[in-house]
């Protein structure tokens, strides 16, 4: 795996930090293609029971990398199908891994940074992050999944005032939006977050993934389909030693032990 990514598993909790820092870790061709792998190898790794996503250095992730990009556009291979090979397929494994994401965003999350962080499941930042969408700022529409992901966080008129004004939002007002779970101070961040994580892969990760797998289908269905979709992932859920050992404990008084199975 390039540098440019690390991937490491401790106690159940798979972390991935983007690690370009002196470049507010913008992401090259060689970043994304390491940064897609290292979702995958997460998403399949069963000793990783949730995934923290985050960057070294003062940015979570400034977005593409432009001095690239500008060599790109001057070869005139233009984004030389980066988001259709890149991008689209780290959004869509994040968003639909079995298990929980949670964004640890150290500071900046720009352009595709902010989607990436969007994409995940839980955002926690620190004061001093903050979120710009950018795109306009360069004659660009929005990609990497943001069109989606943004309008379902904050609404469709304020997803329109983001995309379409690219101007920079704090921490604090990120909070109140709802596209953060939790600001904290920054030397309190890598703990907060260490310590949801290792809750969350102490828990029912099955259940886990038919809540993700309900939301994405609610988003688009009507209640009906719905309704029929909860039933489904229900009856898959009723069947997994974690639901079964959990009833017992609770009839005994007892804490439930997960196995995520």
């Amino acid at each position: 795996m390039s540098e440019t990514v690390l991937y490491d598993v401790t106690d159940g909790v798979a972390t991935i930090t983007l690690n370009r820092p002196d470049a507010m870790n913008s992401l090259t061709v060689e970043m994304k293609a390491a940064l897609r792998d290292a979702v995958t190898r997460a998403a399949g790794d069963e000793t990783a029971r949730s995934v923290i996503l985050t960057g070294s250095g003062r940015a979570f992730c400034a977005g593409q990398d432009l001095r690239e990009h500008a060599d790109n556009l001057a070869g005139g291979r233009g984004l030389a199908n980066t988001v259709r090979d890149h991008y689209n397929p780290i959004v869509r494994t994040i968003a639909e891994m079995p298990k929980p994401v949670i964004a640890a965003i150290n500071g900046v999350a720009a352009g595709a940074g902010a989607s990436l962080a969007f994409a995940c499941d839980l955002r926690v930042a620190a004061e001093k992050a903050s979120f710009s969408t950018a795109f306009t700022k360069i004659g660009l529409a929005p990609d990497s999944g943001m069109s989606w992901t943004l309008q379902r966080l904050v609404g469709r008129a304020k997803a329109a005032e983001l995309l379409l004004l690219g101007d920079p939002v704090k921490a604090d007002r990120a909070l109140e939006l709802g596209l953060v779970t939790q600001v904290v101070p920054g030397d309190e961040l890598q703990s907060t977050v260490r310590t949801l994580a290792a809750k969350l892969a102490a828990g029912p990760t099955i259940a886990y993934h038919a809540v993700k797998q309900a939301l994405d289908h609610a988003a688009t269905h009507d209640l009906a389909s719905a309704l029929e979709k909860e039933a489904e992932l229900q009856d898959l859920c009723v069947k997994t030693t974690d639901h079964q050992g959990a009833t017992t404990s609770f009839l005994k008084k007892e804490q439930p032990v997960f196995e995520g199975r």
